[in-house]
């Protein structure tokens, strides 16, 4: 995938009234979806050397153990936990955990994604692979933040995150990797419809481009995992002040969608 072309836009932020005292860094709890590796091991790095308790869910409970200690040998309070998003009973077991252990959960990543297959032709469509993407990309993100939201309901406070990808915005269209575009067109449109329905709420969510980074999915050519998961962890981090609700962003700034 060929590196994407950012177009600024100027940030229209809308202040929302804050139903609670926005709590200390080190007191936020977050749940990285996909935390094993790639970007969602750099994120959930960079949030625990700030002093954010982290959550790394992974399909794999092994790996994200192994993650999670790397994390906890620099310093960072992390915990891995089993985390399939296509699976209910996983998502309401995560929750469950997260809520008897700590009563709150302040930041969402939904990070967890796949099937880019840069072979696949809409004339030619493989339904497992769609079903596969849509699953993954779009109702993973979405049965787990409706899981998550009584907890950061409960405190009026909550940073939702769904990591998206310029590729499936108009500008970056292409014909290759459809399941993909489709289903992170379909986040997009996800967010703006849950912002609305959140309001008002304390809990803000958004979408982020990573843009094209060096991991497994993205191939070597792309830019370091760790620049790729700095505009990630901005987002996780809004404060009132600078809320913004329902947007598209790469790098902090605002992309078209």
């Amino acid at each position: 995938m060929s590196s994407a072309k950012v177009h600024r836009l100027p940030v229209k932020t809308k202040r929302m009234n804050p139903t609670a005292v926005e709590p200390p860094l080190s007191q936020r709890i977050a749940l990285v979806s996909g935390a094993n590796r790639g970007i969602g091991f750099e994120v959930a790095k960079q949030l625990a050397s700030l002093g954010v308790t982290v959550f790394l869910g992974g399909r794999e409970l092994a790996k994200a153990e192994k993650a999670a200690k790397s994390v906890r040998e620099l310093g960072g309070d992390a915990h891995a936990i089993r985390l399939d998003v296509t699976r209910d009973d996983d998502i309401e077991a995560t929750i469950a955990t997260i809520d008897g252990r700590f009563g709150r959960l302040d930041i969402l990543i939904n990070n967890a994604g796949g099937h880019f297959d840069v072979r696949a032709r809409t004339s030619k469509p493989d339904i497992d692979d769609i079903r596969g993407a849509l699953d993954v990309n779009l109702l993973g993100a979405w049965c787990l933040t409706a899981a998550a939201l009584p907890l950061m309901r409960r405190h009026g406070y909550g940073r939702i995150v769904n990591v998206s990808s310029e590729c499936a915005t108009h500008e970056m269209c292409g014909d290759n990797a459809p399941a993909y575009r489709v289903s992170k067109a379909a986040l997009n449109a996800y967010t703006q419809v849950a912002a609305r329905e959140l309001e008002g709420s304390g809990v803000l969510i958004n979408a982020v481009s990573p843009g094209w980074t060096a991991t497994a999915m993205g191939g070597s050519g792309g830019r370091p995992v760790a620049e790729s998961a700095e505009g990630i962890v901005w987002a996780a981090l809004l404060s009132e002040r600078d809320a913004a609700h329902g947007q598209f962003f790469r790098d902090k700034l605002r992309i078209a969608w």
